[in-house]
């Protein structure tokens, strides 16, 4: 497999919340908040190359390296239907992402980890039913499997909001001989939406893979809700490594009725990253997500570069 250079490096950057600035920067409708029917429009996959050149250049200003997710999260068997795609289509949509940012990579004299982004298979924030691991992992590896097959460095399930389809993604990308990142989301008191706390899930995760997940990550939550979550005393906070963190203190709930974007306060939001690093020196692997722009990514760059 793959070594990943962002598992030693001090710092790496992520991108922001690239779904909440295509819709409310660019203006662009993103029917199911999926990005990826941008990749098959030469305007779309002008205005995500635009994107994420913005956070590469602001890691290569600062000397940090950089994680790119593909714009890939909603492209999956189930969503990818809604939106009139067969599995051919699809396949080709995931392929296109990882070749957009490959093209990316080459303007840039950082390291570029370019990761093949997973997303759960329904709602990201109401998990109204749940697999088994063995349907997860059946479920997810056509999308696994493509991003096998091209250059991608890793695959990241980003969002998750349960132990099986975490463990089933795990054993997908295992099968495929692929590195993962495990990313779950939190509510507003530090627990997963199935309810389990964000330790046990972890170490479930780990126990029944046997470790394989590269490292963990949190999303789609403000740093105020991950912080209760987390233990300095606790052996499984070593395995967290990234945060990329709503720029809202909403809830998931308060977010899903919002009808204007909370764009939070860049700065603060970097001095909470910092205070969170304080305490679990581990979180290297630092990013957005809903609301975030790259005016976020830039103040947390700067808190911890230089």
């Amino acid at each position: 497999m793959t070594q990943l250079p962002q598992l030693d490096a001090p710092l790496f950057l992520t991108d922001g919340g690239a779904e909440t600035t295509l819709i409310f920067d660019d203006g662009i409708d993103l029917p199911d908040f999926a990005a990826f029917p941008l990749l098959d429009d030469p305007d779309g996959h002008a205005t995500l190359t635009r994107y994420f050149e913005r956070y590469a250049g602001i890691a290569e200003r600062d000397g940090a390296g950089i994680v790119l997710e593909t714009a890939t999260w909603r492209a999956n068997p189930d969503w990818a239907a809604r939106l009139g795609y067969d599995v051919e289509q699809l396949a080709s949509a995931n392929r296109k992402g990882v070749d957009l940012l490959l093209d990316v990579r080459q303007r840039f004299a950082i390291p570029v980890v370019i990761s093949g982004c997973v997303g759960p298979r329904g709602d990201a924030y109401r998990p109204e039913s749940i697999m088994t691991r063995e349907e997860a992992r059946d479920y997810h590896s056509t999308q696994i499997r493509t991003f096998a097959d091209t250059p991608a460095d890793l695959v990241t399930a980003m969002t998750l909001t349960n132990v099986p389809e975490a463990t089933g993604i795990v054993d997908a990308a295992r099968e495929a001989n692929v590195p993962v990142v495990i990313s779950f989301t939190v509510e507003t008191d530090g627990r997963l939406p199935s309810g389990d706390a964000l330790g046990d899930a972890i170490e479930a995760v780990d126990r029944d893979t046997n470790g394989y997940p590269a490292y963990y990550m949190v999303n789609c939550a403000h740093p105020t809700h991950i912080a209760p979550a987390l233990d300095p005393e606790a052996a499984w906070t070593h395995r967290l490594q990234g945060i990329r963190a709503n720029a809202s203190k909403l809830s998931h709930a308060e977010l899903d009725e919002a009808e204007a974007l909370d764009r939070g306060d860049p700065e603060e939001l970097a001095d909470d990253y910092r205070a969170l690093r304080a305490r679990f020196p581990r979180l290297t692997v630092l990013g957005g997500c809903c609301g975030t722009d790259h005016r976020h990514i830039d103040a947390i760059s700067r808190a911890f570069s230089g």
